[in-house]
This record gives structure tokens, C-alpha cells and sequence, in this order.
């Protein structure tokens, strides 16, 4: 048995859709990161604020607080964790915008995993 002294990766998934978050939190984790998920912005700040995730994954579309609200939120609080904005909802534009707000990086949907997993580690990288 090797010691792996390694941290995960800590992973927030905020995303309103269920089945794609849950799909997404089960292959990160078994790509060994430690994704967490939650479905509303509102639920993503409180969740940042409290578990300190290394990257927040962040659907531009939820419920009460959108992905750009959510991230502006972050900046107030002086948040350091990285942001990646997933869009399925609009262009890239949205994610240049979100971009210029203090986001890490953006990825359309529908996600190609492993592009992602580059996207997340270079993202934890750069802290």
C-alpha cells in the first residue's frame, strides 16, 4: 500500500440540475476529488462561506441567486475559491462575463469530463 499524502481536491457542485449534478459529484469522485453538491446559489455562497471548497463549479442558471449574483457574492466576501462557470444557458459570452468578475474559467455544457478535470486542477493549481 502506497501513502498517498495528497489532499483531494475539494469540489462544490452548484447546479440546479439534479441528475446532472449527482452524475457529475459521482464521477469526480471517483476520479478521487472530494465533490460536494448543492442546487441553489443561495445554497453555493452559504457553502463556500462554510466549507471553503479549492474550486465551485457554478451553474449560470439557478434558482433565487444566478451564477452571476453568486459570484459577486464571493467577490464581497473575499472568497478564495476558484470558480468555473458551467453554461448551457446562453454563450460564451456569459462566461467571458463571468470571466471579467473574478471566474477561474468557463466550460460549456454538456461537460466533457476530462476537459473539465483539467479545467478543475488547473484552477486548484493556481491558488
Amino acid at each position: 500500500m502506497t501513502n498517498n499524502t495528497s489532499k483531494k481536491i475539494r469540489v462544490l457542485i452548484a447546479d440546479d440540475e439534479f441528475d446532472f449534478a449527482s452524475t457529475l459529484q459521482t464521477r469526480l469522485n471517483l476520479r478521487d476529488f472530494e465533490a460536494t453538491m448543492v442546487s441553489s446559489g443561495e445554497e453555493a455562497v452559504q457553502a463556500v462561506e462554510q466549507q471553503k471548497p479549492d474550486v465551485l463549479l457554478l451553474d449560470l442558471k439557478m434558482p433565487d441567486l444566478d451564477g452571476l449574483e453568486v459570484l459577486s457574492r464571493l467577490k464581497e466576501m473575499g472568497a478564495e475559491t476558484k470558480v468555473i462557470i458551467l453554461t448551457g444557458h446562453g454563450s460564451f459570452e456569459v462566461g467571458r462575463e463571468g470571466m471579467e468578475m473574478g471566474a477561474f474559467d468557463y466550460i460549456m455544457k454538456p461537460v466533457d469530463l476530462n476537459e473539465l478535470i483539467v479545467k478543475i486542477e488547473d484552477a486548484h493549481g493556481s491558488r
